[in-house]
């Protein structure tokens, strides 16, 4: 069983920069005003489940735009095999490398497993004032965040 999220609903939400698959840089706060934004925490790339969990998000975009909410799905993996999965996967929204200084951003957000030495499943919705709405994992490495649960976290936003 993973630790709890140390980021709470109705928190702040840490802000954090981190590279992209492209290499540009991608700051929360940019958002704020802006966007809502659905912030995606998986353990690894090209495995099966975390490609299955971020393939569900692609393939049902229109429900994130419709809440008018960016997706950002983060890994402790470098920003080349960000690239690379990517490109492989059909992904339109930022994947982003928490590689260095390692974990950090997970860390800050209470979802990294110091033993895994990666992230673990947690998501935190986060409106365009910076809070958290939502926030929702899943109970172990191998079994995927409920789509039910994303669904429910969108429509809470305004």
């Amino acid at each position: 069983m993973f630790a709890s999220m140390t980021v709470e609903v109705g928190q702040e939400a840490p802000d954090f920069e981190l590279p992209d698959q492209e290499n540009n840089k991608v700051r929360l706060s940019d958002f704020r005003g802006r966007k809502n934004v659905v912030v995606v925490f998986y353990p690894f790339t090209f495995t099966g489940v975390c490609t299955g969990e971020l393939c569900e998000i692609r393939d049902d975009l229109g429900a994130y735009e419709r809440a008018d909410a960016q997706v950002l799905a983060i890994s402790c993996d470098t920003r080349h095999a960000q690239r690379r999965f990517a490109e492989e996967q059909g992904y339109t929204f930022p994947v982003l490398s928490d590689f260095w200084p390692h974990g950090a951003v997970a860390r800050a957000y209470g979802v990294f497993d110091e033993a895994l030495g990666a992230a673990t499943r947690g998501t935190f919705v986060i409106d365009k004032g910076g809070k958290v709405v939502s926030a929702f994992a899943s109970p172990n490495l191998g079994t995927p965040r409920e789509k039910a649960n994303y669904d429910e976290a969108l429509s809470s936003l305004s």
